[in-house]
């Protein structure tokens, strides 16, 4: 993926409400960030944030965070987000770190179009390898939900595999998501690949 820098990045992820700037220090306490007790859902490797938005305005009643790595993506989905959106956070951070950030919170995990990290030597870095399955167990709070979509067929035969080896069952699964279901909210990048004729292909795993 090529990243185009945005040159006042900085003012604007500085001057964001929707910001969380030190997201380790509500480590446990997410809730008390979002002032309620509802169930608290996140979107790691955001882009530019058209799903988690229409996510957090589809379900007011629960809460929504989004996670970005890098600042220019994040500067662009913050100009898309109007103001007065009471459940949508953002945290730029690298995934890795995910554990030290939530403890046992989170009710559902979205990954959408995650970078596929193609070469075998490279396998552990994708975000369903048993690397960050192990983080994922520390930050869900009771049942354990990934959701999944991508493009790629090899990272999505990799994710069954991983997913099953680590204790998943798959409940829902599809190789061609567009013919099947009308009401998917959709990413950016998954917008572009379908009209380019790419199959999308979608996991929903349970633990």
């Amino acid at each position: 993926m090529r990243i185009r820098n945005v040159k006042n990045k900085k003012d604007i992820i500085d001057s964001c409400s929707y910001v969380i700037f030190n997201p380790e220090e509500n480590f446990g306490k997410w809730n008390n960030v979002f002032n309620n007790s509802n169930e608290i859902e996140i979107e790691i490797g955001m882009g530019k944030g058209k799903f988690i938005l229409e996510k957090a305005l589809l379900n007011p009643n629960i809460n929504y965070i989004g996670i970005e790595k890098y600042d220019s993506i994040i500067a662009r989905a913050i100009e898309k987000i109007p103001y007065g959106i009471d459940n949508l956070k953002l945290i730029r951070m690298d995934a890795l770190n995910i554990d030290k950030v939530f403890d046992h919170e989170v009710s559902k995990i979205y990954l959408n179009f995650s970078d596929p990290w193609p070469k075998k030597r490279h396998a552990q870095r994708r975000l369903t390898s048993s690397i960050f399955l192990d983080k994922y167990d520390k930050i869900f709070k009771d049942r354990k939900v990934i959701e999944q979509k991508t493009d790629n067929p090899i990272l999505f035969e990799y994710s069954i595999i991983s997913l099953n080896n680590n204790n998943y069952k798959i409940e829902d699964i599809s190789l061609d998501l567009h013919k099947r279901d009308v009401n998917n909210v959709t990413t950016e990048y998954e917008e572009k690949f379908s009209r380019n004729g790419n199959s999308i292909y979608y996991i929903k795993a349970k633990k």
